[in-house]
């Protein structure tokens, strides 16, 4: 006879250790990988990366085919392969949650059709797969804001270090490490990018910009090449560059508060009606 209580015991206390080892084993240090700090500082040419290995070729066979947002996932920080497993995860997920609640009706006695819980699954596989690919173009949008946000100040403290006398890479490298912050750390990473490959530091600006699809900061790069190369003075040419920013971000936040009180209007209106209905129903029962 099987002792129920000790199974149970021991499967709990062996999964409780795995996540324990797995813990301990992710807040060890680790020594960093050589080969891929060497391809992020030679990249291919292509949208898409090498996967690094053979049994990831359908994967990204499978990315080309699905044509993934680019841009939206570099702003991010994911890459194309990451995109792909998203949204084969949330497939499978959307496929198997009808077929566990069929399992467990058939467990309870009941039995479904087989085809009600085939179409469940395959509408909740395709709901799945758009609302991961929708979470994605969302976050994007967030982080572009967030960017020509962080680019803004970014651009007056440029222009600050220009005026104390500080040279255009300088005032470039400078003015990258005052905040803390995602955008400052890609900044300060594209600038460190520029010194290792020695190239000039507003061409990979420009490269980030096009790369993430924010051109605010090729805007940065293009200002600050005709200092560099020409030795214009270019801090007033910022400064008028992040008022204007300044008020197209304004702009737009007016016009997204302006989007989201017209829809709030419906809501607002069926209350009215509601409320209506309910101060004339005694007076109309009454008749």
């Amino acid at each position: 006879m099987v002792n129920w209580h000790l199974a149970i015991g021991i499967v709990g206390g062996a999964i409780i250790g795995l996540g324990v080892f797995l813990l301990v084993r992710e807040t060890l240090p680790v020594t960093p990988a050589l080969g891929p700090a060497l391809r992020r500082l030679h990249q291919p040419a292509g949208p898409l990366r090498a996967t690094g290995g053979g049994e990831l070729d359908w994967l990204g066979g499978l990315t080309r085919t699905l044509r993934p947002p680019h841009r939206q996932l570099a702003l991010i920080g994911r890459s194309p392969e990451q995109y792909t497993l998203s949204l084969l995860l949330s497939a499978l997920v959307g496929l198997a949650m009808p077929a566990l609640s069929a399992l467990v009706l058939f467990l309870a006695g009941v039995r479904p059709p087989v085809v009600i819980p085939t179409v469940a699954g395959l509408g909740m596989a395709f709901t799945a797969v758009v609302l991961a690919h929708r979470s994605v173009l969302v976050k994007a949008e967030k982080a572009r804001r967030e960017f020509s946000q962080a680019v803004c100040a970014y651009l007056d403290l440029v222009a600050l270090q220009l005026s104390a006398a500080h040279g255009p890479v300088q005032s470039l490298e400078r003015a990258a490490g005052v905040c803390d912050g995602w955008v400052f750390e890609r900044i300060r990473e594209a600038l460190r990018m520029a010194q290792l490959q020695m190239h000039s530091p507003w061409d990979e600006l420009r490269d980030l910009a096009e790369k993430i699809g924010v051109p605010e900061l090729g805007d940065v790069g293009s200002i600050m090449q005709s200092s560099g190369t020409e030795g214009a003075q270019v801090h007033e040419t910022l400064r008028s560059r992040a008022d204007s920013l300044r008020d197209q971000i304004r702009t737009d936040n007016l016009a997204r508060a302006e989007a989201v009180t017209s829809r709030l209007d419906i809501p607002g209106a069926l209350l009215v009606f509601v409320l209506v209905g309910f101060v004339i129903y005694p007076f109309m029962s009454r008749i």
